[in-house]
């Protein structure tokens, strides 16, 4: 019986580089997370046609990469998932020869990524954040003018969160994200999965799990401007957009976005090609392009992300290249740890709370 590594390896032997390739590149990636140009630009430049797929969870694209026979060149993904896949031969390993335009990146986010993927083999490094909570500043000060803003007890601390509980707070439906930072809320590892951790961590969301409107990953971008939460657990950036978004629709709101004190868990975007990709040198010719200030900067100013780009800092607009939700100062980032996915047995542990947390069992 073939071993998943064994598997990945035979297609990636089977497909020789050095083949001339069909003008053709598939992507998959997360919806509204590109720039409105790029895909036409790149078209427009290497006359190669892009077939563009987009998804919303991030565990569909992992079950897909599993499987096998993707089709896709490119994909997108979180790290802390692709660093399993990166252990059973998923995705080929970069040629940085065909990628001239490495050095324009962040020595401090690849030095990061690569707790999870040494030396930077397998992924390109595309946006960057932390863990959060945007809010609605006068709806939350109105009913709280000394709420601790700082801290996350807005979302944590029960006594506090049902002042909110009438316009509204949501978490993020992801139990690797959220039990992380009720970790650091009360002094312990993010990543613990000690029984006794985890049964107090389930302790406090179960405490306030009668002031939480909904569990969702992507509502807030909406309800939030639209006045349906007033604090929501989000992801950098995501503030941002829900502001644009507000201003598309001619609507006057004061949001801002906090890294609690107790500490953040930090997000890292990465794209990898696939073992099977039928088109690695567009591939690589792709990501490259990525790679150049001019084209990744919009995408940035777009999602209200940081980009792994220094070079495309000066062509940022300051509202995204100064905003310390998007680029916190160096000084604040000491101490911070990227997420972390374990096996499926202990990962089984926070999936198991989370679940009794949502249901309310």
């Amino acid at each position: 019986m073939r071993t998943a590594s064994a598997f990945f390896l035979i297609v990636l032997l089977a497909s020789p580089a050095a083949a001339e390739e069909e003008k053709v590149l598939s992507v998959y990636n997360w919806a509204d997370y590109i720039g409105p140009d790029t895909l036409s630009d790149f078209e427009a430049e290497y006359g190669i046609r892009i077939n563009y797929d987009v998804f919303d969870a991030t565990a569909v694209v992992e079950a897909r990469l599993l499987a096998g026979s993707t089709g896709y060149d490119v994909v997108l993904q979180a790290l802390r998932y692709s660093s399993r896949l990166m252990k059973i031969g998923a995705f080929q390993p970069l040629d940085r020869d065909q990628l001239g335009l490495w050095d324009n990146l962040d020595p401090w986010v690849l030095e990061m990524m690569a707790k999870a993927d040494p030396g930077n083999t397998y992924g390109v490094p595309y946006m960057w954040g932390t863990t959060g909570f945007a809010y609605n500043v006068d709806r939350v000060l109105e009913r709280m003018p000394d709420a601790p803003l700082d801290s996350a007890a807005m979302l944590f601390d029960p006594q506090i969160a049902a002042r909110f509980a009438d316009c509204g707070i949501s978490l993020l439906d992801e139990s690797t994200t959220v039990i992380p930072l009720v970790m650091l809320y009360l002094g312990y590892d993010p990543h613990s999965v000690d029984p006794r951790q985890l049964e107090q961590a389930e302790a406090v969301l179960k405490s306030v799990r009668p002031y939480i409107r909904y569990f969702s990953s992507s509502r807030m971008i909406n309800d939030l401007p639209n006045g349906e939460v007033c604090v929501a657990m989000s992801w950098s950036g995501d503030y941002a957009q829900a502001q644009a978004r507000a201003e598309e629709a001619g609507v006057d709101i004061n949001l801002a976005y906090t890294v609690p004190r107790e500490g953040t868990v930090l997000w890292f975007d990465s794209l990898v090609i696939p073992a099977d990709a039928p088109h690695p040198g567009n591939a690589h010719l792709f990501l490259n392009f990525l790679m150049r200030p001019e084209v990744i900067a919009p995408i940035s100013e777009l999602t209200g992300y940081a980009n792994a780009n220094l070079a495309s800092l000066p062509l940022l607009d300051p509202k995204v290249a100064n905003d310390p939700a998007a680029y916190p100062p160096m000084a604040d980032r000491a101490g911070w740890q990227a997420g972390l996915i374990y096996e499926p047995k202990l990962e089984r542990q926070r999936t198991r709370a989370w679940s009794r947390v949502k249901t309310g069992l």
